[in-house]
């Protein structure tokens, strides 16, 4: 991995170019297997509306959506285990977060063309002094961070594939969000679109 080339936006650490192709590439091929093994689904929010974006994990625990809200599953929606997580992810987690407890959940989310993720805090975990990784790859995504408080000034970055994103500390409540990908801007996925891998500890 790369830490050379790091920027802040408001509190957020963003480890540019970090994974170089290959590893981008390996790293495909890992997601690619833990969605054969809980495959792809379109989570809806608490209020019934259809995200836009496609999700599934890896891990002790996932993440899901629906009328009964936002939570942490042991099990994929049709009632599987998910994957564990792949050493390349631990090994990305471990580089920029070697002080934290290990993750228990890899959240993947896959942007289509159009797909977008609205403003918000990822405080469904139980402990706050644990940071949130993520991992870009495929298509640009333009990755916006305001404060703790909804409604605050906040900053924006394109983020490409191989960045890395920690937040920790206090801006580990940060509200963030992608407002738009840049559709068909990276060859890394064949059919375009844009995959974001954030790890996390859930307990």
């Amino acid at each position: 991995m790369n830490l050379e080339q790091k920027v802040n936006l408001n509190g957020a650490d963003i480890y540019l170019d970090a994974l170089d192709l290959n590893a981008q590439h390996a790293l495909v091929a890992d997601i690619r297997e833990i969605a054969r093994e809980a495959p792809l689904f379109s989570p809806e929010t608490r209020f019934g509306k259809k995200m836009s974006v496609r999700m599934t994990s890896a891990g002790q625990f996932g993440w899901v959506s629906d009328a009964q809200g936002y939570r942490y599953e042991p099990q994929h929606p049709r009632g599987v285990a998910w994957p564990a997580i792949p050493q390349c992810l631990l090994d990305i987690w471990q580089a920029v977060a070697p002080d934290a407890r290990e993750p228990e959940c890899a959240l993947v989310n896959f942007y289509g063309e159009g797909a977008r993720m609205g403003l918000h805090q990822d405080n469904d975990e139980a402990d706050f002094s644990q940071p949130v990784v993520s991992v870009s790859l495929g298509d640009e995504g333009l990755f916006r961070v305001g404060g703790a408080e909804r409604g605050g000034k906040t900053a924006s970055h394109w983020l490409r594939s191989g960045d890395v994103v920690v937040l920790g500390g206090e801006a580990r409540l940060a509200y963030h969000g992608v407002d738009r990908i840049k559709f068909g801007s990276s060859t890394l996925l064949s059919d375009g679109g844009r995959i974001n891998v954030t790890m996390r500890v859930v307990t």
